[in-house]
Formats: structure tokens, sequence, C-alpha cells
């Protein structure tokens, strides 16, 4: 069940949010969107769920639109939260469920396996807005995979959460992958999307300046970083033909190089100078990439 996204504009007004966008998400992947605010990413999910009408293109996903037909098979986490806070949580996440098929029973049965997945047993009957904001997140990830979606919809799903949550999340879309489930996620956390994604979209402005599997990108992208530690100055290095930046670090420097061949003179140059504790040749991070298309860091 392949998702296609073909030449699609969305606008509002004289506002163009996104501008002919043209993506093939693989069945049974993670794939991750990126982009500043503003750049698109979640108009085109509300787009892909049917939420919002596209101006031009279409949206099908087994070659079909997304409708209530389909709706008990998607999974959706928005970005903003949309708990009832007034209601226990298992109040919300069981009429949630029964709203996409299931019964009381299985949800009931799902909700309690998951809260105690995510070490949080004691808030099947805690209201909403009794629990954190981190913790108000995880139980929003619950509602949006009790019932076993075919395909979800994660925008920024590691909002407000502690490293030690992050990763009690990412287990947990990873287990989803493994069953089958296709998915698509923004992050604004590129070491995120570089662990989880092997297909992605860096968004700028409404149109798609990078996509495709990170693999390719990176390889296509040209530029290696070079890590060297060592006892003596490095700057001599700076402005060497090839070398594209240069960061002073307190063990050495961090230098981006244009291609491999340019380390291999670079180290004949560091031959004899002092003691070399680490020289090491890195393909290009997915921020360096971000910045390189987008021209700021999105941290």
């Amino acid at each position: 069940m392949v998702l296609k996204i073909e030449s699609v504009t969305k606008r509002f007004g004289h506002f163009t949010a996104v501008s002919n966008l043209t993506l093939t998400i693989p069945e049974g992947e993670i794939f991750g969107f990126l982009g500043a605010n503003g750049a698109g990413k979640t108009t085109t999910f509300r787009m892909i769920l049917g939420l919002l009408d596209s101006n031009e293109g279409k949206i099908s996903w087994d070659g079909q639109p997304i409708n209530y037909s389909t709706s008990h098979l998607i999974g959706y986490l928005p970005e903003e939260r949309g708990l009832y806070p007034k209601l226990k949580v298992s109040e919300q996440v069981v009429y949630l469920a029964r709203l996409r098929g299931m019964n009381k029973k299985d949800a009931l049965k799902e909700l309690a396996h998951w809260l105690d997945r995510f070490k949080v047993p004691e808030y099947m009957n805690k209201k909403v807005e009794e629990l954190s904001k981190g913790n108000q997140q995880k139980i929003q990830f619950i509602s949006a995979i009790l019932h076993k979606p075919k395909l979800l919809i994660l925008d920024e799903p590691f909002s407000g959460l502690d490293p030690v949550n992050v990763e009690l999340l990412k287990e947990a879309v990873i287990d989803l992958k493994r069953n089958g489930t296709t998915i698509v996620f923004s992050s604004h956390r590129m070491e995120h999307v570089e662990e989880l994604c092997e297909f992605l979209c860096i968004m700028h402005k409404g149109k798609p300046v990078v996509h495709g599997e990170l693999k390719g990108i990176k390889r296509n992208f040209g530029k290696k970083n070079l890590i060297i530690h060592a006892d003596f100055p490095l700057d001599f290095i700076k402005n060497q033909s090839g070398v594209t930046k240069f960061k002073t670090t307190v063990e050495g420097a961090n230098i981006q190089i244009e291609n491999e061949d340019m380390a291999q003179r670079i180290l004949k140059d560091l031959v004899g100078k002092g003691v070399i504790r680490k020289f090491a040749l890195e393909e290009s991070s997915l921020n360096d990439i971000f910045i390189e298309k987008v021209g700021a860091s999105y941290e």
C-alpha cells in the first residue's frame, strides 16, 4: 500500500504553503519530513489525511484517496495536543479507539499493554490534565497507535519528551515498522531522522529541496567531515584548497572537505608535526546537508 503525492499544491489566498510536491512513500518504511517552521510539513500531513484539500495534484494510498472508509487504518498524532483534559486516560483512549472500530475490552487490554511498556501503568485512571506535558504526549501517541494502523503519521512525536522517553518512543516506532506499519513523521531533531529513516524529504518554503533515500542523499552530497585530535595547532589546514569549513575544538579541529582525496593530502601534511590522537573521515551529517540546502541550522 504505497502512499503517493503527485504534483500537489496548496494555497491559502496568495500564500503558497506547498508547491508542486511529488513523493512516493514506500510501504512499511519510516519516511522523515524535515524543514523549518512554515516549510509545509504539517499542511502536507493534513492533505494526506484529507483534512485539507489540495488546489492541484492528487494524493493516493494504495491507489485510492484517504477518506472515512479507510480512516480505521490510519493513525495520526498532531503537533498540537488534542486530548480532553478533564477525561481520564482510559476514557479518552477507549473513546478514540472505538471510533476506529475497536471494542472496549480490546482497547483496554491494548492500553494496559502500552502503559506498562511506557512505564506508567498508574496513569490508567488519571485525568489527562494531571499529567506532565511529556506524559500527555505518550498518551497521545498511544491513542494514535492503539488500533494498530497500517499508516501512521506523526507530527513532531518527540516534542516535550526527555531523553529516556524519547528512546521509549523510538523503540515503539521501530517495532511498529517491523510489524508492517508505514510511518511518516516530522522532527526538528536531525539525529532522530538520521537514526530512524531510510527515506526523507527536506522542505523549504513549501518545496522539496532534497528527497530520496538517505544513503543516496549523503553519497550525492559529496562533502565529507574530517575529525582530527592532535597535540599541535591545525590552523594551517584552514586555508587549503578543498577545505569548505574549519572549526577549532578543544582537542583539535572539525573540518568539512570537498572529497575523500583531500583527507589523504591533509594526513600527509600532518605527518611529522607531532602526536595525532584521532584522524577520522565521516559522511556529512544530515544537519550539514540541511544547512547547505536551506541555509540555517534547525536545532
